[in-house]
């Protein structure tokens, strides 16, 4: 078994990074993976409760139809849970997140540099467009107060909320989920006694020359594909720290509930308060619905997801700046540089680019966790190709790998090219989902062609039997 020397800085000390047990560029040994998964999992659904999720379902429903929305929710849920349950068994097998599992998953030591920029700019285009949302909701209650303003409050105010790490990030969720349901149940209670601008039952609702199925469905299947993979991807960074005595349970519980909640049980409730009141997005419903109440009720769930949009970011840009530059501030400068970013995002508008960002964002995501699963199940484990086992040490790799880099750039332009309508519009619409079958397929084509030669310089024998893979 690998044991890690704690790091020091130059008066010898042990590092604020390592006193905070968050292994932002190391792997967490088994001695360090001691937490509950109903605790990781808690932390997760912050992100799952975001109000995003909930204003996909009432924008695809308002839009498509209930029964479209639903069927897109179901799928989302299948394809997030399937993708979450195997990228939560990595991570917990290994003790490495999604950045350090590309490291030695086909990506090399600098080619997974490329997948942690990528992914630290999506956490940072989340924080951005969540606190937009807080800033907006506010603004409709209190029209006084211009939104750059509010904008600024809510996205450095996230900062002192994600200092701490992870043991901290429990707390904070633990103790805001009453809060959140509280406030939900309230909200359905003030719904429930306003009449519906629907008349008839939620689920039989259709737009004018819009039909079940069809064209209708495929384009909620192409929102839905934007958001897919980085709930599945995310659940690393905390699926690491799961109990040895909690693995089959934990790699279930934390790979699939966060899915079932963000797509399916925030779809629904979506769904169901954007047909009652003809509106999409949540922050005006919710004002709307329970005044001041909604705008608080905003605060907090935003205020949940941003958490852990600046855990992952900081965790995914400290990996990316030690790789390629060998810049090592610690997490909390990160922190500090996410929140900043995202903020400038925030005032130059990137709310109205949603559509084009999580088209891309869906494309990547989705094509990177099929490449990491590919390589554990088929290559690593049936093909029997390179290490059996996920190595993420510099001396053990070479810089790149073709195997992973390759598949990943492929697989993303033509998936671009098909979600931007140039394959028609059946691609289109599952330009994501195709993006990841035909990562998939490369990663093993390349493998097979490589016969694995640039996986490893030399073998570990470090290693602890219950991290092989295969």
């Amino acid at each position: 078994m690998e044991i890690l020397t704690p790091k020091t800085d130059q008066a010898g000390e042990l590092s604020k990074e390592e006193k905070k047990d968050d292994f932002a560029l190391e792997k967490v040994p088994l001695e360090g993976r001691t937490m509950r998964w109903g605790s990781i999992t808690n932390i997760t659904l912050g992100v799952a409760t975001a109000m995003l999720f909930m204003q996909m379902g009432s924008l695809m429903a308002v839009s498509f139809g209930s029964v479209n929305a639903l069927l897109a929710a179901i799928y989302a849920t299948v394809v997030g849970g399937v993708l979450g349950i195997g990228i939560s068994y990595l991570a917990a097998k290994s003790g490495l997140n999604v950045n350090l599992l590309a490291r030695g998953g086909g990506f090399g030591y600098l080619g997974a540099s490329i997948t942690s920029l990528i992914y630290a700019l999506n956490f940072i285009m989340y924080c951005a467009i969540e606190g937009s949302i807080m800033a907006y909701a506010v603004h409709e209650y209190i029209p006084s107060i211009p939104v750059y303003i509010l904008m600024i409050i809510f996205g450095l105010g996230v900062i002192p909320l994600n200092w701490f790490g992870i043991k901290q990030l429990d707390k904070l969720q633990k103790w805001s989920m009453p809060i959140f349901i509280i406030f939900l149940g309230a909200s359905f209670i003030m719904a429930l006694n306003k009449d519906s601008v629907f008349q008839g039952s939620v689920w039989s609702f259709l737009p004018e020359g819009v039909k079940v199925g069809g064209t209708s469905l495929l384009a909620c299947i192409g929102i839905m594909n934007g958001l897919v993979g980085i709930m599945a991807l995310l659940v690393s960074d905390y699926a690491r720290f799961i109990k040895k005595e909690e693995f089959k349970t934990g790699v279930f519980m934390v790979g699939f509930i966060p899915q079932l909640v963000c797509f399916l049980i925030m779809g629904i409730i979506g769904i169901w308060f954007g047909v009652r009141l003809n509106e999409a997005n949540p922050g005006v419903y919710f004002v709307h619905l329970i005044g001041i109440g909604g705008a608080l009720f905003t605060i907090l769930t935003q205020l949940r997801i941003n958490i852990t949009n600046l855990y992952s970011s900081s965790l995914s840009l400290a990996n990316f700046f030690e790789n390629v530059f060998k810049f090592k501030p610690g997490r909390t400068f990160w922190v500090i540089f996410t929140a900043v970013t995202a903020l400038i995002g925030m005032l130059f508008g990137i709310i109205d680019h949603l559509g084009n960002l999580l088209t891309f964002q869906g494309v990547f995501l989705l094509s990177w966790g099929a490449i990491l699963v590919c390589d554990a199940l088929v290559v690593k484990k049936i093909l029997k190709i390179g290490p059996r086992y996920f190595e993420h040490r510099q001396e053990y790799l070479y810089a790149w790998n073709p195997v992973g880099v390759v598949s990943l750039i492929i697989s993303s332009v033509v998936g671009s090219i098909a979600a931007f309508g140039y394959m028609g519009v059946f691609f289109q619409n599952i330009a994501a989902f195709f993006a990841a079958i035909l990562a998939f397929v490369l990663t093993i084509i390349l493998a097979i062609g490589t016969k694995g030669k640039y996986y490893s310089k030399k073998v570990a024998n470090d290693i602890s039997n219950d991290e092989y893979i295969a």
